[in-house]
């Protein structure tokens, strides 16, 4: 048994993933996933999502196909923007107060909710390691996002995303003010960064 071309084909172009939704885009039948899984040859990495089993496929970019919800924060946030050289082992995620994480992610990511309103402050897109492109907050929303969270934040991450922000020649700190003023948090973020610098 081989894979149909079509869908071989499709993934290689897709950094060796495919979602039954592009199978079914392809005009085939998403029940070929499931043989080829039996098979052995396709390795389902998530619901609905698959990849060859012999290829690294994209852990960030399968997490984020899974909700429509999710945005990267936090220590995930910090790698992708290079304010941490630290690959998280556990990603954290931020989601709408009125959302809800699906099931089959429940102790596969750090989860934190925030209010509907401050929900997409500072939402922009990064690359992962892949290539691929995933939601994730913008440099100051993360700072915010990590003096909020504080003690659940690894100290020696902490300091270090601290002060590669406050070196970093593409910092904004009047966008940094104005999230620390919406959260409320504008004495804390003073207070860190001039206890750590």
């Amino acid at each position: 048994m081989e894979i149909n071309g079509k869908i071989y084909n499709a993934m290689r172009g897709r950094n060796n993933m495919i979602t039954t939704a592009e199978v079914a885009e392809l005009g085939l039948s998403r029940m070929m996933l499931s043989k080829y899984v039996n098979a052995g040859l396709l390795l389902r990495v998530r619901q609905g999502i698959y990849a060859l089993p012999t290829e690294v496929y994209d852990d960030m970019f399968t997490l984020m196909q899974r909700s429509p919800n999710i945005i990267f924060s936090h220590e995930s946030s910090l790698f992708l923007n290079g304010l941490s050289d630290r690959t998280p082992f556990t990603h954290s995620i931020t989601i709408p107060s009125n959302a809800s994480l699906p099931k089959s992610l429940t102790g596969e990511c750090n989860c934190f909710y925030v209010k509907n309103d401050l929900y997409p402050l500072g939402t922009t897109y990064c690359n992962t390691p892949f290539g691929n492109k995933v939601r994730c907050y913008n440099p100051e929303r993360t700072i915010c996002d990590i003096v909020r969270s504080r003690s659940r934040i690894d100290e020696e991450t902490f300091v270090m995303a601290v002060r590669n922000y406050a070196k970093s020649p593409s910092k904004n700190l009047a966008l940094l003010t104005e999230y620390a003023a919406k959260f409320k948090i504008l004495k804390h973020i003073k207070q860190t960064f001039e206890i750590i610098l």
